[in-house]
């Protein structure tokens, strides 16, 4: 292995770990840095994405793995995440959206900067969690919306997560932090793992940069899971709208060139 293999390598390490570091304390975006990165780096935006998706899910793992040992999920959350999302994500691996790319990712960056500027309107948002009482309508608005979010995942790969992290906050008020763990864990692993299977079978995948990509993301998840939960909700708000404003620009700005 000569020199400059092993320095793309330790790159590529590097990048995962502080994409996925940011990612695990916004609870999504850690495509606005590793894939494009991945992309300027020399794959094609497919390969990329395959790469990415699979890569993700060692993010979900160490977020997980972290957020695991408080045992703040509720398994009834958790199935209904995952029953509505998952055919969502299959849906949008294997179907290509009716739209322009250039049109849908920035209408994608636009519904991203209104995330961030919601969330900085409402500051009180995500501050605790509170209690609601939910009723099959509420729970089908809820089901549906996280359906069309899996759709939008499985065919892009940036800014979702955001987007399941604020609707949790938002439809079933959780507090940003426990918003997070969930979007971590059943985003990060299990519709980031299904979107990679999918666009695995259909594709191509770097495997020679794998697994520094899945080392650097299982530590950064791992960090980032750990300093959300020591720093509270304050620290997930804010990296969450920071985040958001700049997913939201980058992807308008790609849209362009």
């Amino acid at each position: 292995m000569d020199f400059e293999t092993v320095l793309i390598q330790l790159l590529i390490g590097l990048i995962a770990f502080v994409a996925n570091l940011f990612s695990a304390l916004a609870g999504g975006g850690a495509g606005l840095v590793q894939l494009p990165a991945l992309i300027f780096l020399g794959l094609p935006f497919s390969i990329a994405l395959a790469t990415h998706k699979l890569a993700s899910v060692a993010l979900g793992l160490g977020a997980g793995l972290r957020h695991a040992q408080e045992k703040n999920l509720k398994p009834r959350l958790v199935l209904f995440i995952l029953g509505f999302g998952l055919p969502g994500v299959w849906f949008g691996a294997r179907m290509a959206l009716s739209i322009p790319s250039e049109l849908a990712t920035a209408s994608l960056g636009f519904f991203t900067l209104c995330l961030g500027l919601y969330s900085i309107r409402r500051p009180n948002l995500g501050a605790t969690r509170s209690s609601l009482d939910m009723d099959w309508l509420h729970d089908l608005i809820g089901g549906l919306v996280l359906f069309l979010i899996g759709v939008l995942n499985g065919s892009f790969s940036s800014g979702t997560g955001l987007f399941v992290t604020l609707w949790l906050v938002r439809w079933f008020a959780l507090s940003y932090s426990q918003a997070v763990a969930y979007t971590l864990i059943l985003v990060g692993l299990f519709w980031n793992g299904t979107g990679a299977v999918v666009l695995g079978i259909g594709g191509e995948i770097k495997w020679s940069w794998l697994p520094m990509l899945i080392i650097g993301s299982f530590i950064g998840g791992y960090s980032g899971a750990q300093i959300s939960l020591t720093e509270g909700n304050r620290l997930v708000k804010r990296i969450f709208e920071v985040t958001s404003l700049l997913m939201g620009t980058f992807l308008i700005v790609r849209s362009l060139f």
